[in-house]
């Protein structure tokens, strides 16, 4: 029975990694997307692609790995019995909180960016694009050192 409980951890731990790299990937590259983006005049074919490529990389990429990664982390911490008394657990996850509403902030903006309005300059967009990698640097302290 203790081995069965092991192995679904390791199969809940590598499917939570594979996804938080599927999404992490989407983080980094919509901003830059949105640079590209707002470089393209409101009314040209170009506006339209790259509302088509950010739709998709939302669509069929981002949502579907932070549902995943969420459902998956959450099942792992709750085998692992994190929530009671794991400090470094609740800031990290509390730094996931923080991503999840960058990302939710990122699919607004694309719907912005989509009804031609341009809100942030491409030097704003390429500052907030540091936001999830000094998160994840930040993520991955906690959970491989555990300073606390």
């Amino acid at each position: 029975m203790e081995w069965a409980l092991a192995m679904t951890y390791l199969w809940l731990k590598a499917g939570h990694l594979i996804f938080v790299i599927f999404w992490m990937s989407g983080l980094f590259m919509l901003p830059r997307f949105f640079v590209y983006h707002q470089e393209a005049a409101p009314d040209s074919p170009e506006n339209a692609v790259w509302t088509d490529r950010e739709r998709k990389l939302l669509r069929i990429i981002m949502w579907p790995s932070l549902v995943a990664l969420w459902v998956l982390g959450l099942a792992m911490a709750w085998s692992m019995d994190f929530f009671p008394g794991s400090f470094w657990f609740h800031v990290k996850l509390a730094l996931v909180l923080v991503l999840t509403a960058y990302h939710v902030w990122m699919a607004g903006y694309h719907k912005a960016l989509t009804r031609g309005e341009r809100r942030l300059s491409g030097k704003a967009l390429r500052m907030i694009n540091e936001i999830p990698g000094v998160t994840a640097a930040v993520i991955v302290i906690l959970v491989i050192v555990k300073p606390f």
